[in-house]
């Protein structure tokens, strides 16, 4: 009997860390530089309209928190909007269309695997800037943009940012 009650503590504190595991941990995300008053209404819309669950990951917004910004997955995926011209993006597809994809009517150019495995998906021809960042667990799934685009098309429209 006694050991059952010495166990009881033991038992508690385990719990009590499962339920504090990395996994449930917040993605830390830096806002992008705060962008023109025109681009920060389209993604606070954009923030509203965006899907509770990308690729079976659910949505928990990142700290701290920001209509710039949106989270699935802890920082399994992530989204930035009203980013700053990708001009290393564009630069580097400006002479091919390879590493660019049109799903549902959102254009996306997709950058180079990063050193952490990591890839980035930003939208082209919208008048603001998204970039999404996916973990190298779920960078080799392009279709993982699908559920962010009906969300875009409905609150940022086509055409050309000038940030």
């Amino acid at each position: 009997m006694r050991l059952r009650l010495l166990m009881l503590p033991v038992l508690a504190a385990a719990l009590a860390l499962a339920g504090c595991s990395s996994g449930d941990a917040r993605a830390e995300v830096t806002p992008p530089p705060a962008p023109p008053a025109d681009v920060a209404k389209l993604c606070a819309a954009l923030h509203d309209a965006l899907p509770e669950t990308v690729a079976g990951q659910d949505r928990e917004d990142p700290e701290p928190a920001s209509d710039l910004t949106a989270a699935w997955g802890g920082a399994a995926i992530v989204l930035r909007c009203g980013v700053p011209k990708p001009v290393d993006l564009i630069s580097a597809l400006a002479d091919t269309s390879a590493g660019q994809v049109e799903v549902n009517g959102v254009g996306w150019m997709i950058g180079k695997r990063r050193e952490d495995g990591s890839v980035r998906f930003v939208t082209a021809s919208r008048l603001a800037y998204v970039e999404v960042v996916v973990d190298e667990e779920h960078a080799t799934d392009a279709g993982l943009v699908v559920p962010l685009g009906p969300a875009i098309e409905k609150t940022v429209p086509q055409g050309v940012s000038s940030y």
